[in-house]
């Protein structure tokens, strides 16, 4: 098992490429699902997570061919064979759930097991098969298995009205609607970009949809769609992980590819921590604008809010920070795990239910930490360049999942960071 050793000390200086987006490719590689025609995605990232929806896709007899050094990924569903998606491959990974519209759409049967993926609280996937039933889908949970079934003659479109956000339903009744007899309205839908990728995506396999990136999508189901080439949206989680960096270790980094529009609640708030952040043609290029940076509360909300995925890495931030900060975790539970970790650094953490309180100290001190998911495996990274000493992260295999290449990107604007193999 691998661990990743930093060490703290002088400001970061260069550009860091911006991959595309994780939750997003997650989300367009089942759409291959819905056509008999190829579906080829470009800017694909290079994750441990698309490699494990790969196989998941092959199980049921899709072909998937990662291309261009894994940048391209080309896949056709002509001859699929299966509607099962099993549990040793669906535990992975909470992003599997996603198979479950397509099929029920095209196949109109699917059996699923129940997701898995980082440790964070529960994520119901209730949200999803209520949709499924108000398009005519019956449902039963069977030993760990969803098994679903459309009605005769298909999917029929029906009113969904999510009764709090969630951007995994919203995506799987989207592609499982753009198949069904008659259009269906999706309310209290999610509103982030990679809702507006998706729906992109679709509607160049010639789905009928209006009104993604709002509150309302309708969708007017069609008999077929056909095969797409599409490109996948820049990765915000990355990219706001990456703006952090400079922030934390001080000097200036531009982050390759980046747009405000992405992540524009999060820029206010490193603004307001005393950020500066610069649009230009290449990117976002941030540094601080005079001097420590300042406490800061946030609180995590639905697109267009302060996104959950970067909640660790703003703790990372705000353990140096000048002040009292408040953090409020309003999307799901149990995601302070990297909290304790940060402790064992020096950070001053008070956390209380959803909410903690970091009263910044002078510097972080270099100390084993382990990682406990996906996001809080970079925020002790971030922490680590802020530290005296050397920071050895364990666990990192969270990390794969999520980002490319970090010790590379890292180390290419001047931090001291390495991948070792631990003993054992």
């Amino acid at each position: 098992m691998d661990s990743i050793l930093v060490t703290g000390g002088g400001p970061l200086s260069g550009t860091i490429p911006i991959a595309g987006a994780k939750n997003a490719c997650l989300t367009l590689m089942p759409a291959t699902l819905l056509s008999d025609e190829p579906l080829t995605l470009t800017n694909a990232p290079r994750l441990s997570d698309i490699r494990t929806m790969s196989t998941l896709l092959e199980s049921l007899g899709a072909e998937v061919s990662a291309l261009s050094d894994g940048l391209v990924l080309a896949m056709s569903s002509h001859a699929l064979n299966g509607n099962r998606a099993d549990y040793e491959i669906v535990r992975k990974m909470r992003a599997s759930i996603l198979v479950l519209g397509p099929l029920l759409a095209r196949l109109g049967e699917a059996v699923v097991s129940l997701p898995g993926g980082c440790a964070i609280g529960a994520r119901p996937v209730d949200l999803h098969l209520k949709a499924f039933e108000a398009m005519g889908a019956t449902l039963e949970l069977r030993d760990g298995y969803v098994h679903a079934k459309a009605p005769e003659g298909g999917l029929r479109g029906g009113e969904v009205e999510f009764p709090f956000v969630s951007v995994g339903a919203t995506e799987n009744a989207l592609m499982a609607a753009t198949l069904a007899h008659g259009t269906t309205i999706l309310r209290n839908a999610a509103q982030e970009p990679e809702i507006i990728d998706l729906a992109k995506c679709l509607t160049a396999m010639g789905a009928k949809i209006e009104g993604a990136g709002t509150d309302t999508i309708t969708i007017h189901g069609v008999p077929k769609l056909h095969g797409a080439t599409h490109r996948v949206v820049t990765d915000r989680i990355e990219l706001g992980t990456y703006m952090l960096a400079p922030l934390v270790a001080g000097g200036e980094v531009t982050c390759l590819g980046g747009s405000r529009d992405l992540l524009e609640a999060f820029c206010a708030k490193i603004e307001e921590a005393g950020a500066e952040v610069t649009e230009t043609p290449e990117g976002l290029t941030v540094k601080r604008a005079n001097g420590p940076m300042k406490a800061v509360n946030v609180e995590t909300e639905p697109f267009p809010g302060f996104p959950t995925d970067l909640q660790a890495q703003m703790m990372a931030l705000l353990c140096t920070a000048q002040g009292e900060s408040t953090l409020e975790e309003t999307i799901f539970e149990n995601r302070f795990m990297h909290a304790p970790e940060l402790t064992r650094m020096g950070a001053q953490i008070d956390v209380q239910g959803g909410q903690a309180k970091v009263t910044g100290v002078a510097r972080l001190k270099g100390a084993p930490v382990m990682a406990t998911d996906l996001r809080a495996s970079v925020s002790l990274i971030l922490a680590g360049l802020a530290a005296e000493g050397t920071t050895r992260v364990s666990r990192v295999y969270h990390l794969d999942r999520g980002y490319e290449h970090v010790v590379t990107k890292l180390r290419g604007v001047g931090a001291q960071i390495e991948r070792v193999r631990e003993d054992g």
